[in-house]
């Protein structure tokens, strides 16, 4: 029994949300549906700001760069899932888990960073408007997605080269529908220590950084607007918030109650709320930054039509 125990873990099986084949059918159909529309709406979204130059402004630079990330993030995840359900395998290699769960650290991350960028972005054109072409330049649009690309990988690297320090024995089992490192590290049979405190130190630092960047543009963008004596003018201010805010709250909402936790509390509640961040998020940002945005829709109008 003890021999048997130390076998070392080659591949994790991969039970999906519900666990019961009679359910994965229907899981199944709503996870190719959300993954097609998810793909179509960012791709239009990127295909939009590239073609129109009326939108080749900072503002319209980061959401493109947020639209490629959401696809970047199904990505990691929900293909794998379809393949496992139409081979019939439930199985996902101990490499392909470990490179999974890279990206995985990588996109979310991303979307915290691009999400803090654009609302500096929108501080500056709310309570700097004189200055925002000054401020705002290609360059240090550039230097900003950069600087979080590089920021986002190291910290991803850092959780993948303590996992791999990991051993895992004869326990495989998930009942997930990738793999979530939270739940990896409850398989493993050695110690977790050093990983869990890298997650609420590195990870609790990564984590706030864009939140504070996004809390303390909005204290200035609200205390600025309340000095505006035109009705008219605050609601101007405040449509060019309204679809930041909203992409905001569904991201920081759905994460915020998972990874500041102890590994062992993870629950299916936490797992329905990976699914909103990681698919449900990506599906909605194209619908929410275009319904309220003339532009836009004019320019999405134009691809349609020119199709």
């Amino acid at each position: 029994m003890e021999g048997k125990n130390q076998t070392r873990v080659t591949e994790f099986l991969l039970l999906g949300l519900s666990g019961q084949s009679d359910q994965e059918e229907v899981v199944f159909g709503v996870f190719l549906g959300t993954y097609l529309v998810t793909l179509t709406g960012n791709l239009l979204i990127i295909l939009a700001i590239s073609c129109d130059p009326h939108l080749h402004t900072p503002m319209y630079f980061f959401l493109a760069n947020l639209s490629s990330v959401d696809i970047c993030l199904s990505s990691v995840t929900v293909p794998k899932m379809l393949v496992n359900h139409m081979t019939g395998s439930r199985s996902i290699s101990y490499v392909g888990c470990m490179t999974q769960m890279y990206f995985f650290i990588t996109f979310p991350n991303m979307d915290g960073f691009l999400l803090g960028v654009m609302a500096y972005d929108r501080y500056v054109a709310i309570c700097r408007p004189l200055h925002y072409s000054l401020i705002m330049r290609p360059r240090l649009c550039a230097i900003l997605v950069a600087i979080s690309w590089v920021i986002t990988n190291l910290h991803a690297l850092l959780h993948t080269l303590l996992l791999l320090r990991l051993t895992f024995c004869s326990e495989n089992t998930m009942q997930h529908f990738f793999c979530d490192p939270y739940p990896v590290m409850e398989l493993s049979c050695s110690d977790t220590f050093i990983n869990n405190l890298v997650v609420f130190t590195v990870g609790g630092v990564i984590f706030l950084t864009p939140f504070t960047c996004i809390v303390i543009s909005y204290a200035y963008i609200f205390s600025n607007v309340l000095r505006l004596r035109s009705a008219r003018g605050i609601r101007k201010a405040l449509s060019t918030c309204g679809s930041h805010l909203t992409v905001v709250s569904l991201f920081y909402g759905a994460i915020l109650g998972i990874y500041m936790r102890p590994t062992s509390s993870y629950s299916f509640q936490d797992m329905l709320a990976t699914v909103i961040f990681t698919v449900v998020s990506p599906l909605l940002n194209p619908f929410i930054y275009s319904l309220r945005n003339r532009d836009m829709k004019a320019a999405l109008r134009k691809i349609i039509f020119r199709a």
